[in-house]
């Protein structure tokens, strides 16, 4: 896997149903490249800290392999890396060979799987579409959050390198099972997992809770 871009962002205020709200998913590459701190990229702007950034979600990164798919799905919109928000756009990233807790080296920084992503609303204001959250949702595409176990200055043209992987469950498995219809057993492994991050534990417990023994 490979860096393609390194992406950080300024915070924007807009107006949206009727109040205003203030995001930092407006990232944009830049060619100095970024630092990895323990619970956040420094210098970019993470807003709504209950949902992003801290230990568990110091970094976001999202596969270069994917805008093929959004840019036919939205072939009227420009789309630059960071897209979607992520710190990270990275070549070869597939989230069903991710599992979590996996660990792996980006130069001279050291990461760890620990969830996917889950979309909110302010997704909306780069694709103008109120059915982007449903529609990211369906791809299943979700991308990587991982804690910074070494932090570091990573840029454009570094190699990612798997370090350790985990009997665990996959990014996509998880990312399913946050949105699945239908109760599956093997939810418990994500859920007993020590290394998933805090929230994700919380939301498939939200969800699933009731069917657990």
């Amino acid at each position: 896997m490979k860096i393609i871009s390194t992406n950080i962002g300024e915070a924007r205020t807009l107006p949206f149903n009727g109040k205003e709200v203030t995001t930092g998913i407006f990232k944009f590459p830049v060619e100095e490249g970024i630092y990895l701190g323990a619970e956040d990229v420094v210098q970019d702007h993470v807003i709504d800290r209950r949902y992003h950034g801290g230990v568990d979600k110091a970094c976001y990164l999202y596969s270069a392999d994917h805008y093929e798919y959004w840019s036919k799905l939205y072939p009227d919109l420009e789309m630059p890396w960071g897209m979607f928000g992520e710190n990270l756009t990275v070549e070869g990233l597939q989230e069903a060979n991710v599992n979590i807790g996996d660990v792996f080296s980006i130069g001279e920084v050291i990461v760890q799987a620990s969830q996917p992503r889950q979309p909110c609303f302010k997704l909306n204001f780069r694709f103008h579409d109120k059915d982007i959250v449903r529609k990211f949702v369906d791809a299943g595409f979700p991308g990587v959050y991982v804690r910074v176990l070494k932090g570091g200055h990573v840029s454009a043209g570094a190699e990612m390198k798997q370090l350790e992987r985990k009997d665990s469950v996959s990014i996509q498995q998880v990312y399913r099972w946050i949105y699945a219809s239908e109760f599956d057993p093997e939810v418990k492994r994500a859920i007993n997992d020590p290394n998933i991050a805090s929230s994700c534990h919380k939301d498939l417990l939200k969800r699933w809770g009731d069917f657990l023994d």
